[in-house]
C-alpha cells in the first residue's frame, strides 16, 4: 500500500509504501529477555562468588550489560513509533539506529571487563568449584537460547533486533564456554583454564560485535545501507521514460529498517505527472526496498546542486 503527496508547483512529490519489520512488535521479546536475564544475573553472580569464578563472574556481568542493552533496542523501538512533529518531522525512528550503535558500544565495555578480570585472574589463580560452575552456565545456555530464539525472526529486516540476537546467542556461547572451562577445571584442578576460557569467548565476541558496530556506525554516518546498491537504484531512476539526467541521489536509513531517497530528475519534456512519480515510487520499493522517496522534476537542464550525489 502507497501513501502519495500530489506534486507541489515546485514538482516535488514524496510517496512512502510500508513494508517493513516492526521492533516494536518485539515488545513481548524484549519484555520477556529482560526478565529472564535479570533474574540470571543476580543467580550468577552469586554462583560465582561462591565458586570462586572469574567465568561466572564476567558472564554476569556480560548478562547486565545485555540487559542494558535489550533495555535500549526496547525503548528505541518504542520511540521509534512515535509521530512526526514540527521539529522531528522524520519522528523518532533514527533512535533505532542510536540503539544498536549503543548495544554494540555495551558489548565492547563488557568484554573489555571480562579481558582484565581473565588477566589478574592467570597472575593471582584462585580455587574454582568446577561443578557448581558447569550447573549454572548450563542454566545460562537455556536462557539465552531460549532469548535469542524469540528475536530470531526479525533478525535479517531489522538491525536493532539483530543487535539484541546477537547479544543472546553471544551469552549462549559464553555460557557454553563456561561449562567447558567448569568441566576442565573439576576434571584437573586446573583453575588456570577458567581465566583462559573467559579471554577466548571475549574474542570471540569481539568479533561478532564488530560487524554490529561497524553497520550501525554507517547508518547513524546517512550512508547508503548495505543492503542497497546505490548504482542500481540510479540506473532504475534514469531508465524511466523521458529522464535525462539524474542528479543529487540520496539513499539513507532512516531507521534500521526504514531507507529513505531524494533525487532530481531532469525530463525536458515537461512534468510527467502523477503517474510518473507512483510508477517511480513502486520501483524504487519492489526493486531496492526503499520505503520513503522523495523526487523532484526539473523540465529545464540546470546545473547539479554542490551536495549532488551520483549523476
Amino acid at each position: 500500500m502507497a501513501h502519495f503527496h500530489a506534486p507541489t508547483p515546485h514538482g516535488h512529490a514524496h510517496s512512502h509504501p510500508h513494508s517493513h519489520v516492526d521492533a516494536a512488535d518485539y515488545g513481548r521479546a524484549f519484555a520477556i529477555g529482560v526478565a529472564l536475564n535479570l533474574s540470571f544475573v543476580v543467580v550468577e553472580a552469586v554462583a560465582g562468588l561462591a565458586a570462586g569464578s572469574v567465568a561466572l563472574l564476567a558472564d554476569a556481568g556480560h548478562n547486565l550489560s545485555d540487559v542494558l542493552g535489550l533495555l535500549v533496542a526496547w525503548g528505541g523501538a518504542r520511540l521509534a513509533r512515535r509521530r512526526p512533529s514540527p521539529r522531528f518531522t522524520y519522528g523518532w525512528r533514527r533512535t533505532t539506529i542510536l540503539a544498536a550503535l549503543a548495544n554494540g558500544l555495551f558489548l565492547l565495555v563488557a568484554t573489555g571487563a571480562i579481558a582484565l578480570e581473565a588477566v589478574q585472574r592467570l597472575l593471582a589463580p584462585q580455587p574454582v568449584a568446577g561443578q557448581m560452575v558447569m550447573a549454572v552456565a548450563a542454566i545460562g545456555i537455556v536462557i539465552n537460547a531460549l532469548t535469542a530464539w524469540l528475536f530470531a525472526a526479525g533478525r535479517g529486516a531489522d538491525l536493532n533486533v539483530r543487535a539484541a540476537y546477537l547479544h543472546m546467542l553471544g551469552d549462549a556461547g559464553v555460557s557454553a564456554g563456561v561449562v567447558v572451562a567448569g568441566g576442565l577445571v573439576w576434571l584437573t584442578g586446573a583453575s588456570w583454564i577458567d581465566p583462559v576460557t573467559s579471554l577466548v569467548v571475549v574474542a570471540l565476541i569481539l568479533w561478532g560485535t564488530w560487524g554490529l558496530l561497524r553497520e550501525a556506525v554507517v547508518l547513524a554516518m546517512d550512508a547508503v545501507p548495505s543492503g542497497i546498491d546505490a548504482a542500481a537504484v540510479a540506473a532504475t531512476l534514469r531508465a524511466l521514460p523521458g529522464v535525462e539526467r539524474l542528479h543529487d541521489l540520496h539513499i539513507w536509513a532512516m531507521s534500521t529498517t526504514e531507507v529513505a531517497l531524494t533525487a532530481r530528475l531532469v525530463i525536458p519534456g515537461g512534468h510527467p505527472g502523477d503517474s510518473f512519480l507512483r510508477r517511480a515510487a513502486d520501483l524504487l520499493h519492489d526493486r531496492h526496498g526503499i520505503e520513503h522517496s522523495t523526487l523532484q522534476i526539473e523540465i529545464e537542464r540546470g546545473d547539479p546542486c554542490r551536495l549532488h550525489g551520483m549523476g
